[in-house]
């Protein structure tokens, strides 16, 4: 299969799957979520495979959902004749056939174990898809947060509530605020931060054990961990989840945050959303990933 925006290759029983808009800082359009599907789809058939490792090109995991141009990439899923449609936009975010989420989501169902990759930004919905895999290593200066907090969203997998507890969930939740790498693997949002020399070494070190046990064995300690948090909800979170964010994208201050955006620059709307608060967009140098830390496919 030909993919527009990612790359799949498979190397003895690992499957590596990577976002491949790196000038994009690998945000989220149509139709990357169908071709994550697909992919891990192929990895999951594959009888020779056993562990899929899942990363992004460039200088970023995903910095979330792309909402320059006025977010305009995915008016056939959420508009009728130009104008945001609720109903449209409700059976697009929950029906599985279209639904961003759960088509990322397929690496939580895939019997084989997914190990996320992250480095750079990991950022709204690129935070909401790696927290799905099962097992989370990030470089240690990575940023992992959901900015949508403040403006324009809501939780889409609902993995930031289930990975923390009460205090934590809230706080972020509320605030938006981010944690590098190291932070997110201190507070357990994670399982591993490494410096980003390491990164790589150490992800193939993880998916080579995992490769080495009977495959059954993992599909059935991973089915037994997911059947426990499905217990908890999770379904139903998912399902609230993007519900709230069609709703949060369209309140009277979202769209002008889009305006902004679109008349101003992305950039710009992003520094003035982030500006009280310091960090994402308005960031000094010491809380930002370095940008000499880029991923070459």
């Amino acid at each position: 299969m030909n993919y527009e925006t990612l790359l799949y290759a498979v190397d003895g029983p690992i499957a590596t799957i990577t976002l491949n808009r790196p000038e994009h800082l690998n945000t989220i359009v149509p139709p990357m979520p169908d071709e994550v599907e697909a992919a891990v789809t192929a990895a999951t058939r594959d009888q020779d495979v056993r562990v899929l490792v899942v990363r992004g090109a460039g200088r970023a995991f995903c910095a979330g959902y792309d909402f320059g141009g006025g977010f305009h990439a995915w008016d056939e899923l959420l508009t009728t004749e130009g104008r945001w449609d609720p109903g449209k936009d409700f059976v697009g975010v929950t029906a599985p056939a279209f639904a961003p989420t759960q088509k990322f989501m397929s690496i939580w169902r895939c019997p084989k174990p997914v190990i996320a990759q992250v480095h750079g930004w990991c950022v709204g919905g690129g935070s909401d898809f790696a927290l799905c895999a099962d097992l989370v290593i990030a470089s240690e200066d990575a940023q992992i947060g959901t900015p949508y907090s403040r403006i324009w969203g809501s939780y889409l997998s609902g993995m930031w509530i289930y990975r923390l507890g009460l205090a934590r969930a809230k706080h972020h939740a509320l605030t938006g605020r981010p944690l590098s790498g190291r932070e997110a693997a201190d507070v357990e949002l994670i399982n591993e931060a490494v410096p980003f020399a390491e990164l790589e070494a150490t992800v193939r070190s993880r998916a080579e054990e995992l490769a080495s046990l009977p495959p059954a064995q993992l599909a059935a300690m991973k089915l037994m961990v997911n059947q426990a948090y499905e217990n908890m909800g999770l379904h139903h979170t998912q399902l609230l989840g993007p519900i709230l964010d069609g709703v949060m994208r369209n309140i009277p201050e979202a769209h002008e945050f889009i305006a902004r955006a679109e008349a101003t620059g992305v950039a710009r709307a992003a520094r003035e959303r982030d500006q009280l608060f310091g960090d994402y967009a308005a960031a000094d140098p010491a809380n930002r990933p370095d940008p000499a830390h880029v991923i070459e496919p």
